[in-house]
């Protein structure tokens, strides 16, 4: 069922919020014997059931709180939930106390009326994006428990995949919301920067750090994102949008049913009424390179302390991108947030201002989800591959959207759709957030 269906229910009383939460921790318990019994990191049953008894009586009472009211939700689980600890997917902290308060987006959801009913899977620290090193061991992809679900956020994308949550919440630094929401085949929203706030959610590299969300598709992520308190988003038709396709080498895909998905996409796009041109990003290889130019230094920040004491509690593969980045120097760091500065603005007046284009539309990656412990992609490292399409615009830190392609056999592919903002000479409404990434992704999917 999806958000928007359950939702009609709920709001009806055609279903009770305690059979929806109740449901809900049977699928969990179902998960237990099988492959993906790890996605759940942890559990706050009786918790969600009083939620769900206190938002059934404010129904019953006529009073509903948004499209979120009594939908049960999964939070990854380096993002604060009041009274289950924050492990962050590392046995570094295993012994971590319950968190005293919630993180702001789950206090936000809460004041929406969702509940939350697990913690989820992560990548150790967020610092990955395969979904494979946890002491837990990998998460296995959805559909074929060999493969990987991609990471960081690979337990919240593998809940919504399994249905087993309409709803999960998940962060993105470099690609780890987009990515697990392409290899599962599911929608993963990354609101702009500073559109939800991080508070309480632990750092990776906090310049870079987003909160983003996962559902089935795209109304339903607009649906979600939308009921969050503070939120507002701008209504866009596609008619008339301008849609840059990004044509760069970083952009190449491995596999040629990923061209072909994204030039499906491309003409999809185009009978919807958007106007589709190739673009080139602004020095694409220089903005390429600045990501681990800062999320390096950023993460070897946090860690530097407890990766002196504690080295031997990280998973191998965290320990060495953290302790390759422990002697990088600030000038080197300084002079890659000037640089990104720079080509935020070079782009925005090159592709917004100069060309009118209002999203751009890529893969959110070359290729398909990789086999557990595969190293290697094309002679590439996985590591590499899967990140080298979503960094990028990381570094932009545009609202982007990954929605599955359309008409696609076999094994989920993502195409990526990042926002721009108002085209020239287009009225903004203040304190708005555009939702032409939305707006756009929701044209893919229709009649597919």
């Amino acid at each position: 069922m999806s958000l928007r269906e359950l939702a009609t229910e709920l709001a009806k009383k055609e279903r009770t919020v305690t059979d929806h939460v109740t449901e809900t921790l049977r699928r969990l318990d179902g998960l237990a014997d099988g492959p993906w019994a790890n996605l759940v990191a942890a559990r706050c049953d009786d918790q969600a059931l009083a939620d769900a008894a206190l938002l059934d009586a404010e129904l019953a009472a006529d009073r509903w709180r948004s499209p979120l009211h009594g939908v049960a939700i999964a939070v990854k689980d380096n993002i604060d939930v009041a009274g289950l600890p924050t492990r962050c997917g590392s046995a570094v902290r295993a012994d971590a106390p319950p968190a005293e308060q919630d993180s702001a987006i789950v206090a936000a959801l809460r004041e929406a009326g969702a509940i939350v009913v697990a913690k989820a899977h992560l990548h150790e620290f967020a610092y990955g994006d395969t979904g494979a090193e946890n002491p837990a061991g990998p998460a296995a992809h959805p559909q074929d428990p060999q493969r990987i679900t991609g990471g960081s956020s690979s337990g919240s994308a593998a809940l919504v995949a399994r249905g087993v949550v309409p709803l999960a919440v998940g962060t993105d630094t470099g690609c780890s919301v987009r990515l697990p929401a392409a290899l599962c085949g599911v929608t993963g929203f990354l609101p702009g920067a500073g559109a939800l706030r991080t508070d309480g959610v632990f750092p990776l590299a906090p310049s870079l750090d987003r909160v983003g969300l996962l559902t089935a598709d795209s109304v339903d992520a607009g649906l979600a994102f939308g009921a969050i308190p503070g939120v507002a988003r701008t209504p866009w038709p596609v008619a008339g949008l301008r849609v840059g396709r990004l044509r760069d080498e970083i952009f190449d895909a491995h596999d040629p049913e990923v061209t072909a998905a994204v030039d499906r996409a491309a003409e999809r796009l185009r009978a919807a009424g958007a106007e589709v041109v190739d673009v080139h990003l602004p020095r694409s290889a220089e903005l390429a390179a600045l990501y681990p130019r800062i999320s390096g230094p950023e993460a070897a920040a946090v860690h530097a302390e407890p990766i002196a004491a504690r080295a031997a509690d990280y998973t191998p593969g965290v320990r060495g991108r953290i302790e390759a980045h422990l002697s990088d120097g600030a000038v080197d760091y300084i002079a890659a947030l000037r640089t990104r500065a720079e080509l935020r603005a070079e782009t925005d007046r090159v592709l917004r201002r100069e060309r009118g284009v209002t999203a751009l539309l890529a893969p959110t990656a070359g290729v398909r989800a990789p086999l557990i412990g595969q190293e290697e992609i094309a002679g590439t490292a996985v590591r590499a591959e899967l990140l080298r399409m979503c960094a990028p615009l990381s570094v932009l830190a545009p609202a982007t959207i990954s929605v599955p392609a359309p008409d696609v056999d076999g094994l989920p592919i993502g195409i990526q759709i990042a926002g721009l903002g108002a085209a020239p000479g287009a009225e903004r409404i203040p304190g708005t957030h555009p939702a032409e990434t939305i707006t756009l992704a929701a044209a893919l999917a229709a009649g597919s």
